[in-house]
């Protein structure tokens, strides 16, 4: 007997994504540095560009919005500017968005490559030294999975209950920043994406999707990756205790008195977002982490969590 083919808001666009991503030009060969920066201006990625372009002089790309202001930052410090693809009726949160072009602008070519969140991210030396052998996942916390209510969240709403309690005693892996071969890091971009199309709601395109996707991937050996500890090559620091963080001689300091080259939520701890902001910030305003958001925004927000909970007809 015949069957219907699935029917999905989520894999619907990801049919659009992936043939985006087939048609993005690859950034130049060699060690390359991408990120996901609609809905901010310059203000907001000021000390993650100031603080990269401190330590590193190869290619950079953000994808933004159209604001010329935003723009002409970008091109002031050599980074490239890159337009948001324009999706036809439903898209993800761009936490999903962002690996469409993660995938395209590293693609398969010579050179490793950063995939990383940008408001939250700075450099405090280059990010690719030591070079990586393989691609690289971070830890983000001492404790396993299974503690971490946010994610287990993601990982039962995309996974289900069983796989997600398969995972629960393994390290908690962030995704706001991957770093390893370009070919590998598009690849598990690529992976990602086809992962967050398991359930039948429109979870897979949620903010967490992402994170959920990204551990799922690692730790059931559907890629090869190196897990990394905190406060290594990265330090992120949104479970980190503040009073054992400082900033010293314009730097983050980690607990055990080490220097990351690469700084992740930073701007969870009010001592050290003001230090960095003074630092990078380029004599621009200050922004804070959390907006007050509109009526509509809030109203937006309800109705997309209504429609993550309603299975989609298969």
């Amino acid at each position: 007997m015949r069957r219907g083919a699935v029917r999905s808001h989520y894999l619907d666009w990801l049919a659009q994504a992936l043939e985006v991503g087939r048609r993005t030009e690859p950034l130049p060969d060699g060690d390359a540095v991408v990120g996901y920066a609609t809905g901010y201006d310059a203000a907001d990625i000021a000390p993650f560009v100031l603080s990269l372009r401190a330590v590193f002089d190869g290619p950079v790309a953000l994808v933004v919005d159209a604001d010329p202001d935003l723009r002409a930052f970008l091109t002031q410090n050599d980074v490239t500017a890159v337009d948001a693809p324009v999706w036809r009726g439903w898209a993800p949160h761009p936490v999903m968005q962002r690996f469409v072009a993660f995938a395209g602008l590293l693609g398969d070519r010579p050179g490793a490559g950063l995939a990383c969140d940008v408001r939250d991210v700075i450099f405090q030396a280059a990010p690719f030294s030591p070079a990586p052998h393989g691609l690289e996942a971070f830890i983000e916390a001492e404790t396993p999975l299974a503690d971490h209510g946010f994610n287990m969240k993601y990982l039962r709403a995309l996974f289900g209950e069983a796989q997600a309690a398969q995972l629960g005693d393994k390290p908690c892996l962030c995704v706001g920043t991957v770093l390893g071969p370009r070919a590998e890091v598009a690849r598990l971009s690529r992976l990602i994406l086809s992962l967050a199309a398991t359930p039948r709601s429109e979870i897979g395109g949620a903010f967490g999707a992402d994170q959920a996707a990204f551990n799922m991937a690692i730790h059931q050996g559907l890629t090869a990756a190196i897990l990394r500890p905190n406060y290594g090559r990265v330090a992120t620091l949104g479970l980190t205790l503040g009073d054992a963080l400082s900033f010293r001689d314009g730097q983050v300091v980690n607990p055990d008195g080490t220097i990351s080259p690469i700084v992740h939520q930073h701007d969870r701890h009010p001592h050290l977002d003001t230090a960095v902001h003074d630092r990078w910030g380029g004599g621009l305003e200050h922004r804070k982490r959390v907006r007050p958001k509109s009526a509509g925004q809030k109203l937006a927000k309800l109705t997309a969590s209504l429609r993550r909970r309603t299975p989609e007809l298969r």
